[in-house]
C-alpha cells in the first residue's frame, strides 16, 4: 500500500512503522489516523514478528493536527461519535495488535501522541521526550485515552495525570512504569531492533496466543468502558467550555471558562 502520512518499511521480519509528517510535529490529521489504521493492518497480514512504532523528525506526535481541531466545532453529535469511534479503531487496533510492539519516543508524545506511545507493549523513549493527557487544558475530556491509563497506573496516578493536565519527562513515564527504558537519542532505533530481535527468538505462535490471552481477559470491561468514553467524547464537544478551549488554544489567548 501507499501512505500519505506514514512510512511503512520491512526488514528480516521487522516492520517499522513511522509517523511521517515532521513539518507538522507528526500531529495527528484523520488522514494519519486512517493510515495508521491500515497499515496496522498491513502489518498483521504481514511476515513481519514485531512492530516498531516511531516519528520522523523531532517529535513523536504533538498532538491533534491545529487544521483538524479548527473543524470540530459546529460538528453534529452524529459526527462526533463517528470521530471519537475511529479514535477507538486506531487506539485499540494498536493495544489489541497481535504482534508484540513497540515505542520509540523520539520527542514529544502530547496527548494523542502520548496514547499512541504508551499503547504499545514496550516504550522505549530518549531522556528529553515529554508527554502529557493536556485535554482537559482547551476543553476536551480524555475519556478514552483515560480508559487504557488506568489499566496501566491505577487511579490515584492516573487522576493526577489526568485532572492536571501537565507535561511530565522520560524519567518521570519510567518511575511511573509507563515506560520501560530510557535510551539516548542516538541509540533509540538500534535498541528497538535489539529488543525486536529478542521478542523474535520466541514462538510466534506462543506470542500471539499470550497477547490474546492479555486481551480476552480485559475485553469485556474495556468494551463497557469504550462505550461510555466514546460518549463522553462526543458529549463535551456540545459544550460552551469545549468552544472556548479551541478558540483560545488557536488564537493563543488564556481561555474563560463558564463551566457550561
Amino acid at each position: 500500500m501507499s501512505y500519505k502520512t506514514v512510512q511503512l518499511a520491512f526488514d528480516c521480519g521487522l516492520a517499522t512503522l513511522t509517523l511521517n509528517r515532521p513539518d507538522k510535529r507528526n500531529a495527528i490529521s484523520y488522514e494519519l489516523i486512517g493510515d495508521l489504521i491500515k497499515a496496522l493492518e498491513e502489518v498483521t497480514n504481514s511476515d513481519a514478528r514485531v512492530l516498531v512504532l516511531t516519528g520522523a523528525g523531532k517529535a513523536f506526535s504533538s498532538g491533534m493536527d491545529l487544521d483538524n481541531l479548527k473543524t470540530l466545532i459546529g460538528r453534529t453529535r452524529e459526527q462526533n461519535l463517528e470521530d471519537s469511534r475511529t479514535m477507538v479503531t486506531l487506539f485499540r487496533s494498536l493495544y489489541e495488535f497481535p504482534k508484540p510492539t513497540i515505542a520509540a519516543v523520539n520527542g514529544a508524545a502530547i496527548a494523542g501522541g502520548t496514547g499512541l506511545a504508551l499503547l504499545c507493549d514496550f516504550t522505549l523513549a530518549i531522556p528529553e521526550a515529554k508527554f502529557g493527557y493536556t485535554e482537559v487544558r482547551i476543553g476536551f475530556v480524555p475519556a478514552i485515552v483515560a480508559t487504557f491509563l488506568l489499566r496501566q497506573v491505577g487511579e490515584k496516578i492516573a487522576r493526577d495525570l489526568l485532572l492536571t493536565g501537565r507535561l511530565f519527562d522520560a524519567a518521570e513515564a519510567l518511575r511511573l512504569g509507563l515506560i520501560n527504558e530510557i535510551v539516548p537519542a542516538e541509540k533509540l532505533l538500534d535498541r528497538a531492533r535489539e529488543l525486536a530481535l529478542q521478542l523474535a527468538e520466541n514462538s510466534p505462535l506462543s506470542l500471539f496466543q499470550t497477547k490474546r490471552l492479555l486481551t480476552e481477559h480485559a475485553r469485556a470491561e474495556l468494551d463497557a468502558q469504550i462505550e461510555a468514553a466514546i460518549r463522553e467524547n462526543a458529549g463535551i464537544r456540545e459544550s460552551a467550555d469545549f468552544r472556548e478551549g479551541i478558540e483560545s488554544f488557536l488564537e493563543k489567548r488564556k481561555p474563560k471558562w463558564t463551566g457550561r
